[in-house]
């Protein structure tokens, strides 16, 4: 029997230790995804579903637009903000009024605005004399009889191109004849009074001459920017008879003037 071996030494290799497998990886990183994403769902139910079952409805005041909500009638809500008014520019200067009747513009014939029935009543077998321009005409009826009758148109216009203010100018001169009218020289005023309804304004004025047996009834009237006398005259001998003609003369010459009135337009 011979000697024991020595026992041989053993020396082990050493090798690190193994990564882990390709197949474990992709699990736990989906795992942890998955868990973030379940975190900020958790998230965002808890801001967006309203506490204590309450319905989150738009604010009072306020559209779903977000802008300012109005009242039925149209006024802005209380709270809400108006916008701003946009700066005021200066507006145009109005143009002048065209309502109202408009200024006569010119006259008819001078002779042509009694009918001829009219003359031939209160003026029989008249001779007729007549002169005129563009803004004044005249037209006298005289009678070629026994009994002595007269009947005289005079028309003035103060036309809209000679002047800026025609209706004021006629007016002008309507009150210079009213105020003439109290200042007679060759006559005597009997009647003398103002008369509606007869033009813009009128007058009408009874006289009997001076040292001639004559009695006048003369209407004068404005209408607008024209200025029409009317004057009718016929014999009266003696006080007495000259105020017995005072009516008719003046219906005369008032019935005249309204004959010419309907000519004017």
């Amino acid at each position: 029997m011979g000697l024991p071996r020595p026992p041989e030494r053993f020396e082990r290799v050493y090798s690190a230790p193994e990564p882990p497998s390709r197949g474990r990886r992709p699990r736990v990183l989906a795992a942890v995804v998955a868990l973030a994403a379940f975190a900020l769902a958790a998230a965002a139910v808890f801001v967006l579903v309203p506490g204590d079952g309450e319905d989150r409805r738009p604010a009072a005041g306020a559209s779903p637009s977000g802008r300012a909500a109005a009242d039925p009638d149209g006024s802005a809500a209380p709270g809400a903000s108006t916008p701003a008014p946009s700066p005021s520019r200066p507006s145009a200067p109005a143009p002048p009024s065209s309502g109202g009747p408009q200024p006569i513009t010119s006259l008819p014939g001078p002779c042509d605005t009694v009918p001829r029935a009219t003359v031939e009543r209160l003026v029989p077998d008249a001779e007729r004399r007549q002169s005129s321009n563009s803004t004044l005409t005249t037209c006298t009826y005289s009678s070629t009889g026994r009994d002595f009758r007269w009947l005289r148109v005079e028309a003035r216009l103060y036309a809209p191109g000679d002047t800026a203010t025609p209706v004021e100018d006629a007016r002008r001169y309507f009150g210079a004849q009213w105020t003439q009218a109290h200042e007679p020289t060759l006559e005597r005023t009997v009647t003398l009074e103002r008369e509606r309804g007869l033009g813009d304004e009128a007058f009408r004025w009874f006289k009997i001459d001076k040292g001639q047996p004559t009695v006048v009834g003369q209407v004068t009237m404005r209408i607008r920017n024209v200025v029409v006398t009317v004057a009718y005259s016929e014999q009266a001998r003696g006080a007495d008879a000259a105020r017995a003609r005072e009516r008719a003369c003046l219906a005369n010459a008032d019935a005249v003037a309204r004959e010419v009135r309907s000519r004017l337009r």
